[in-house]
């Protein structure tokens, strides 16, 4: 879908419940007790669509990217959380069951029973712990997996007790069509769960693929080629990504995800290159071949697929290399005659990747590979630093050079100094590609 189709709808199912509430004609109330009302829909709109950000769905991400929808995931949960503590200090309203002593006529009073109360409270406390568990996960003493687990399940049981207080409590829920859309949005998340926990993994179950090799190609650095049982690979484009399982079944959370570097054209081989930097790619020199592996869907919009430019170029960092090689790979495989030029920055030679692949492809007619080392090794003859404003300029110096597309792929530093001295030289921001994870 269109970017802004996506985001008018987003806007709808947020602002819905509040017009929904309009709807109902009810007996006005001091101002601050509608503001708190509104922001407790508000943020339990948000909270249901959030299961569905987080479900990987291609329909959301094709257009904007994976990197996009989950850092809006991200930042719409903070929102949807100061809206959560906001909400019950902004009642002039008791919320107790029982009116106050100068309230005879309960004109001030909610009237909550021990169970809607108690439901709201718990879902008001374990909403800030959620959250910061998930800014601060890095920092936290689990693994991914079983953090991943507890997610999910703490989502599930956030969304659980704020059902029940919103239906319980709420004074606008109590109308069948509210209350009908709040289980309308319920329904969707715990789909997106369904899709994202059983029946995505019984769809890669039913095309498994086997290790044909680990081979180490550079320091802390490996090449893990998958072929498919049976049938073909999956479809993907050059420059996208997919989440790898490698073990006995398909329902293990313990899923992470790789650029793919071979080309499209090399399929039913696929290839990626990951670095030793987590518990998974440490133990990944121990796989064995045959082993039974799992690929989910492709993701990713580095490609160059509906772009017209007069070049290409590729600006590496490390690891980053692997979707740049996808695409380098897939332009030489096609018959792509643009100019290529590959910028590629690593600590020292002994990361590099590909080494002999890569001084045949600057062998090709209108194609450039420039290497670059921030350690550089004693007899190093090449460039020596790191990819910055001024290094930009003396690679990129042609005069069509804002005609080109520019992918990017490295550590968050290098693409945001990418990025700024791509835009400082008057390349539209269109023309520049680039997929950022990592944010807090």
């Amino acid at each position: 879908m269109h970017p802004l189709i996506l985001f008018a709808g987003y806007l709808a199912v947020a602002v819905m419940p509040l017009l929904l509430g309009a709807l109902q004609d009810l007996p006005p109330r001091p101002l601050r007790d509608e503001i708190a009302s509104g922001l407790g829909m508000s943020a339990f709109a948000i909270l249901l669509v959030e299961f569905v950000l987080s479900g990987r769905f291609r329909t959301i991400s094709a257009r904007i990217g994976m990197d996009v929808t989950m850092r809006f995931h991200q930042l719409v949960a903070r929102a949807a959380l100061a809206f959560v503590i906001l909400h019950p200090f902004l009642y002039s309203l008791s919320p107790m069951g029982t009116p106050l002593p100068f309230d005879p006529t309960r004109q001030f009073t909610l009237g909550l029973d021990a169970d809607s109360l108690l439901t709201g409270v718990l879902a008001w406390v374990a909403l800030p712990c959620f959250v910061l568990m998930s800014i601060f996960r890095d920092q936290l003493p689990y693994r991914y997996e079983a953090w991943r687990a507890m997610h999910a399940l703490g989502a599930l049981a956030i969304a659980a007790a704020v059902t029940h207080h919103t239906l319980a409590a709420g004074r606008y829920s109590a109308d069948p069509l509210l209350a009908g859309f709040w289980l309308l949005l319920l329904a969707g998340a715990l789909a997106s769960l369904l899709w994202t926990y059983l029946l995505s993994p019984l769809r890669e179950a039913r095309h498994p693929y086997e290790v044909a090799s680990v081979r180490k190609i550079a320091l802390k650095t490996w090449e893990l080629t998958l072929r498919p049982k049976q049938g073909d690979a999956l479809p993907f484009a050059a420059g996208q990504f997919v989440w790898l399982k490698l073990g006995p079944g398909p329902f293990t959370l313990a899923e992470n995800p790789f650029s793919i570097a071979s080309a499209p054209a090399e399929r039913p081989e696929i290839r990626f290159v990951i670095k030793e930097v987590g518990d998974f790619t440490r133990r990944l020199g121990d796989v064995a071949p045959g082993s039974t592996a799992y690929l989910g869907r492709a993701h990713g919009n580095l490609t160059l697929k509906g772009r017209a430019a007069k070049g290409v170029a590729l600006i590496a960092g490390g690891v980053g290399i692997a979707p740049l090689l996808s695409i380098a790979r897939q332009m030489q495989a096609g018959g792509d005659t643009r100019p290529l030029t590959l910028l590629y920055g690593n600590r020292s030679a002994g990361q590099i990747v590909y080494a002999e692949e890569l001084e045949a492809l600057a062998r090709r007619d209108g194609t450039k590979v420039v290497h670059v080392l921030s350690e550089p090794d004693a007899g190093w003859t090449g460039r020596t630093g790191l990819i910055d404003a001024e290094l930009i300029g003396e690679v990129f110096d042609t005069e069509d050079a804002q005609d080109w597309l520019y992918v990017l792929c490295g550590p968050p530093a290098m693409l945001e100094g990418v990025e700024q001295a791509l835009l400082a030289r008057g390349v539209p921001p269109e023309n520049i590609l680039a997929e950022q994870f990592y944010y807090d």
